[in-house]
């Protein structure tokens, strides 16, 4: 047998392994995309301000804690960056209202909901 018919052997039987390994993992790396997360504690008060809080008169909401009332639709999520920034990419159903219109659009939010704005 010559050595370029080993090497094809070799490459096939590489491939098979691949291939076998492949079958094996699908089936789990799906079921661990298809899995929901955690469940997450969601507050039911605002949570308290960080010591170390640039804005000490906002409270400030944990990602986990966002992600949890995002998933609940417990909050109205409001992207206060650029029409731009927010076009590019922001939370699904998130309102746009930048930071410079907040003030004078302030009406269009329902003041009994938990509003979280996000810049980020």
């Amino acid at each position: 047998m010559s050595a370029n018919s080993r090497n094809w052997i070799l490459i096939g039987f590489i491939g098979l392994i691949l291939i076998g390994v492949a079958l094996i993992l699908l089936p789990l790396v799906t079921q661990l995309a298809a899995a929901p997360l955690p469940p997450t504690s969601v507050p039911t008060v605002p949570p308290q301000r960080l010591d170390q809080d640039p804005a000490p008169a906002v409270p400030r909401v944990s990602v986990g804690n966002a992600r949890a009332v995002h998933e609940l639709k417990q909050a109205v999520f409001v992207d206060v960056r650029d029409k731009e920034q927010y076009a590019a990419r922001h939370v699904p159903g998130a309102l746009s209202i930048p930071l410079s219109e907040l003030e004078s659009r302030l009406n269009e939010l329902d003041k009994a909901q938990w509003i979280i704005t996000y810049c980020t």
